[in-house]
């Protein structure tokens, strides 16, 4: 029988610490640049980047049909166009040649000590250029959360919200990767619900917990995604903080929903860990009621179970975790996003970005913004300086991580971080 890449009893002969996101069952996708060459594609193996260009320049990608030249390019949209039979034998030939007992790249030690380079002495790029990017509300505890905040117990869902993945396109120019600083946003909004707007920097700065996919093989103008095809056009998955500014957010949103309170930023992490990479982790999603209309019903399990955290580290101070959540908790499944966002034929392309929306789970501990953990400010969380945090201060770091594991076998996300800079004069 044929050994596939995400058997967990496969070893690589690179040294993988256990604690690592990067296993040889993982081998997730980004773009990396050294001092010595610009931008280029790459696959993480433990403390390392293959370097995928020289690899397939010296023909070990042969037998997949993707050429170097493809390989070379700033972002992976040309490589993710492919479709996922492309991004399956690429995968599938990498783990090949970095399993144990392989000695393909081993026997040129001078080329092996330059195809696999050390992880931490590279830059990592934004891993696609988005061309567009849209924002779900896709879980119901936070919909729910937020809309007793707002609305009262009474009318906490919206009456659409059971019936279809409420979505809005979002800012694809201010989506940046990990490790770029935020800076703190201004806009208008109201001190007190009694005085008239002001202008200054926003005083509620918070986060988003979320997931999003990358449209690989996209759709013609006019011809929709069915369902249970849309996984196919999907390249991978990456951890998504869609900052949010709260009091511009509140005081701007009606009649047309999220602008200045969203568009200053959005940050994701660097490595897009592919669809197949996932299928070990598929898990059922929640019971949905009422049942969704034909072309949003979907065979099998649609959802996956990500374990989330969210970290909080002040300017100085040390790290604390401030939220854990899961990815299994989403009421709309990809797959119905995509099929949804196409429904009406709007063509989608690759390198198109849809996140999931703020990903809250069913305790208080497992919110996935700070408008919930601090009920709107009404409830602090104590940081271990001493200090509390209502919303965000300039200098704090927020990190989110997201981590797979079944079976013995772990895969992760890597870190998606930002630090919040001071407003402008």
């Amino acid at each position: 029988m044929q050994i596939t890449a995400n058997d967990p009893s496969l070893k690589s002969w690179v040294p993988v610490p256990a604690d690592s996101d990067f296993p040889i069952q993982n081998l997730p996708f980004g773009v990396f640049k050294t001092a010595f060459h610009g931008p280029r594609a790459g696959v993480a193996i433990g403390d390392h980047v293959l370097d995928l260009y020289l690899l397939a320049d010296a023909g070990f990608l042969q037998s997949t049909g993707v050429h170097a030249e493809l390989l070379l390019k700033p972002t992976l949209n040309a490589f993710a166009a492919l479709g996922r039979s492309a991004h399956r034998a690429v995968r599938e030939r990498i783990s090949v040649l970095l399993r144990e007992g392989n000695d393909e790249l081993r026997k040129d030690p001078g080329f092996l000590s330059k195809v696999l380079v050390d992880r931490h002495a590279v830059e990592m790029c934004l891993p696609v250029e988005v061309g567009d990017y849209t924002d779900f509300y896709s879980s119901i505890e936070h919909a729910t959360n937020v809309g007793i905040m707002f609305r009262g117990k009474d009318n906490a869902l919206m009456p659409n919200w059971k019936h279809l993945p409420v979505g809005y396109h979002g800012r694809a120019s201010s989506i940046v990767v990990s490790g770029t600083p935020i800076r703190r946003p201004k806009g208008q909004f109201l001190p007190a619900p009694d005085q008239p707007p002001v202008f200054g920097a926003t005083r509620q700065l918070d986060f988003e917990l979320e997931v999003a996919f990358i449209v690989g093989k996209g759709n013609s103008l006019g011809q929709p995604i069915p369902a249970d095809e849309a996984e196919e056009h999907l390249f991978g998955m990456v951890l998504f903080n869609d900052w949010s500014a709260r009091d511009i957010q509140s005081w701007e949103y009606v009649p047309l929903g999220p602008f200045l309170g969203k568009n200053f930023g959005s940050s994701v992490s660097p490595w897009v860990v592919l669809m197949d990479a996932m299928e070990p982790f598929r898990c059922s999603g929640p019971v949905q009621d009422p049942v969704p209309l034909p072309y949003l019903q979907t065979k099998g399990s649609a959802n996956f179970d990500i374990e989330l955290e969210v970290t909080l580290q002040p300017e100085n101070g040390s790290k604390q975790t401030i939220s854990r959540s899961n990815f299994k908790y989403m009421y709309w499944s990809m797959r119905q996003q995509l099929a949804h966002h196409t429904v009406n034929g709007c063509n989608m392309r690759p390198g198109d970005m849809c996140a999931s929306g703020t990903i809250s789970g069913p305790t208080e501990d497992s919110y996935g913004s700070m408008l919930e953990l601090t009920w709107r400010g009404t409830k602090p969380i104590p940081m271990a300086d001493g200090s509390e945090r209502k919303f965000f201060l300039d200098g704090d770091t927020v990190g989110i991580s997201g981590l797979c594991n079944q079976n013995g076998v772990r895969i992760g996300f890597g870190e998606v971080t930002g630090k919040i800079l001071e407003a402008l004069p």
